[in-house]
């Protein structure tokens, strides 16, 4: 590299200026020279890693707003899936580049304003999470492309464990939470009741059917005397029991009479039908401990059902015990020998379920 005498004279003027208040050790014409020329050289170095950052820069913008407009392409057939694969390969695009920082998301959001809020800088923070949560393989295999991405966002925020992310994600393809009753469910603790208790059912039941414990929320202590207290408050609040008791129920009948060939009537405290498993559910209420002629009254119920009432295209019935406590050693010792497929399932009241929580919990460590 030559340097023509202007640009070498600037140089040395320039020089002796630097010289003048900082020092430089050189004391010559051609070490200056020589400094000056590394400088312009480490100038240059600079400038080139710089240009080439920012090509780096580019083609991950571009490989960016590709995902989005391949996906868009697809979002008139299946929009939400479409979405959320994009959001998870743009998080493992961001993850990629980890190490540059947050202004690289905060640069990304500018360059991306052209495909509106969904692509904010806050946005693009929860892909890059979203991305790191779940494996590409998880992504595939599970339902989450089939959740709304404002409710993934929440099972992510509100899991304490991964465990915990996939039941959530796993219970609310199952059975069609909304993000309200993915709120309650947390609230509500559905994951810990999950793993602390398992069903207590025989053998011959779906256990998505029965579940081992129901939190009626909507219902305080004080509200609730009698048997008869716990079903009104049930079927004024029937959608809230309904989506208790999970996807598939239907009720048919509050008290709901059968009649026997000999004239004589019972009746049945709450009569449902699953459309899922196609077939009758008897649940008998009781506000007591059960007794083992509790099981003895809900076998004549489902048996009754199957003889009154189920067609050929009907299931065989179901019975569910609903109580507020049940001992164990009377469930189980009831259930050896029994044909029929009957449950039992508990309750928990309002008040009841932060101490029954906590108490189930503590006994599990």
């Amino acid at each position: 590299m030559k340097l023509g005498y202007s640009l070498l004279s600037k140089l040395n003027e320039t020089f002796f200026m630097i010289a003048a208040n900082y020092g430089t050790g050189c004391s010559t014409n051609s070490e200056i020279v020589l400094y000056l020329k590394s400088i312009l050289h480490l100038l240059k170095g600079k400038k080139k890693m710089e240009q080439a950052l920012e090509k780096e820069y580019f083609d991950y913008l571009k490989k960016i707003k590709e995902t989005i407009n391949e996906n868009r392409s697809k979002a008139m057939v299946v929009v939400n899936s479409a979405m959320i694969i994009t959001y998870y390969k743009i998080g493992c695009i961001i993850n990629e580049r980890k190490r540059w920082g947050t202004k690289f998301i905060k640069k990304l959001a500018n360059d991306l304003q052209e495909y509106g809020t969904g692509y904010s800088y806050d946005q693009l923070k929860r892909m890059s999470q979203f991305a790191t949560t779940f494996t590409q393989n998880e992504i595939t295999e599970q339902p989450v492309p089939q959740i709304p991405w404002g409710t993934i966002i929440i099972i992510m925020k509100r899991s304490s464990s991964k465990e915990e992310i996939l039941w959530y994600i796993n219970q609310t393809y199952k059975n069609k939470w909304s993000r309200s009753t993915v709120l309650k469910q947390f609230e509500l603790q559905a994951y810990q009741r999950g793993i602390i208790e398992p069903l207590k059912t025989n053998d011959s039941i779906d256990s998505d059917i029965i579940k081992d414990t129901l939190s009626f929320a909507f219902i305080s202590n004080d509200e609730v005397k009698t048997e008869k207290d716990l079903k009104d408050k049930m079927i004024d609040n029937v959608l809230l029991f309904l989506e208790e008791l999970g996807p598939g129920f239907a009720l048919i009948g509050r008290e709901y009479r059968i009649s026997t060939p000999s004239n004589k009537n019972f009746y049945i405290d709450l009569l449902m039908y699953h459309v899922k498993a196609h077939c009758y559910v008897v649940i008998e209420v009781k506000i007591d401990e059960i007794l083992p002629s509790d099981f003895g009254q809900l076998i004549f119920y489902v048996n009754a059902i199957d003889d009154l009432e189920k067609t050929d295209i009907d299931n065989p019935t179901i019975g569910i015990l609903l109580c507020k406590n049940a001992d164990k050693y009377v469930v189980e010792t009831t259930f050896k020998g029994i044909k029929s497929s009957i449950g039992v399932s508990k309750y928990k009241l309002l008040e009841d379920l932060p101490n029954y929580l906590i108490k189930r919990l503590n006994e599990g460590k």
